[in-house]
């Protein structure tokens, strides 16, 4: 089992590869999106909590750009092993049912395409219309340290998405006035069938595996718009329907244990033993939806090393990344969470990978 580091495309960069190595990492799981570029002065109702204009069709697709991030990344001593989300403005329509789904379905195959000949194994994507939603940071971790919160009751008020805006992105300033309407789970889950058909063969040729997040907020809806897995049992009907070692799951265990049925040591049991897991998510959280907080590693309510016998146990030997931490008080608070996080998850793996 490995230890990785998740990197948004603003730390993409020298200095944050060798902090990964320097706290012990040996992969990188890359995010390309450009979540916060041009929040400022964006046209959304909702524009404390939109993430950023989404950019359709960039470079920073192509095989060339790809495999440049991943030579990069091998300089330092580290391996890329997935890239994290399609950029909203890249699959809109797909899930949206739109008129360009059947354009934006050929240029993630693409996509694809380039991600399997740059040497990169995973994809990590998130199928969701409403995105990560409804989250305030608050000073509730050990120490009064800020980390993002989960409150229904108390956090922003649900209004519906407007049209031009998807994932909290908006991908057209420039659309009609409105909403998008109201879409079921049912209906989400038809059109992530329908995704699957499309990409799994392209995605098995390159040798890719396209791995699934799950439901973050795991509510039965957010903003009035469906959700797709927000219970354990509902991974399972995603590898269901289209039995591959290309349709995986990029493994929350923050998100899974923050779901109100099942039970995390059985959920990661169930799914190591399927050889299912692309990379995972090890985070830890106190509570459970409609109120939860994600918290430092070793004080949440999951027993990070009861769960990491299991995936050793299973043959687990993918990568682990912290996510996101609390951020520390001192000059660099995300530096010293994630390298607080990455000390207590290496010192975990070395013992458990020795037993």
């Amino acid at each position: 089992m490995k230890l990785g580091l998740g990197l948004y495309r603003d730390r993409l960069n020298l200095d944050n590869y060798r902090f990964a190595k320097q706290a012990g990492c040996t992969h990188i799981v890359a995010h390309l999106v450009d979540y916060y570029n041009g929040i400022d002065g964006l046209p959304s109702t909702d524009k404390d909590h939109n993430m950023g204009i989404a950019r359709p069709n960039e470079d920073v697709w192509s095989y060339d750009n790809l495999k440049r991030l991943r030579e990069a990344i091998n300089a330092e001593g580290l391996e890329l092993e997935a890239i994290e989300n399609f950029s909203p403005a890249d699959w809109y329509d797909i899930l949206l049912d739109g008129p360009k789904k059947r354009e934006q379905l050929e240029h993630l195959k693409q996509i694809v395409r380039n991600i399997g000949k740059a040497g990169i194994p995973i994809i990590g994507y998130n199928f969701s219309i409403a995105g990560v939603w409804g989250h305030v940071n608050r000073p509730v971790a050990r120490g009064g340290a800020k980390t993002a919160t989960f409150d229904i009751a108390k956090g922003p008020v649900e209004t519906p998405i407007p049209h031009g805006e998807i994932w909290n992105m908006t991908y057209d300033a420039h659309e009609t006035p409105g909403f998008i309407p109201t879409i079921s789970s049912e209906e989400l889950w038809q059109r992530l069938d329908e995704f699957l058909k499309e990409l799994l063969p392209v995605a098995e040729e390159a040798g890719v595996r396209l791995a699934l997040h799950p439901d973050d907020p795991p509510m039965p809806a957010i903003r009035g718009y469906g959700r797709l897995v927000n219970q354990p049992h509902l991974y399972q009907k995603l590898l269901d329907l289209y039995p591959s070692r290309s349709n995986a799951l990029e493994f929350c265990m923050g998100t899974i244990q923050e779901m109100t049925e099942g039970d995390i040591y059985e959920t990661i049991d169930r799914h190591s033993k399927q050889h299912a897991i692309g990379y995972v998510h090890f985070r830890n959280v106190r509570g459970k939806v409609p109120s939860y907080e994600e918290v430092f590693v070793d004080e949440g309510d999951i027993d990070m090393l009861k769960a990491l016998r299991i995936y050793k146990k299973n043959g687990f030997d993918g990568v682990f990344i912290p996510d996101h931490t609390p951020q520390m008080t001192c000059k660099a608070p995300w530096h010293a969470g994630m390298a607080y996080a990455l000390g207590y998850m290496k010192a975990m793996l070395a013992v458990v990978n020795q037993e």
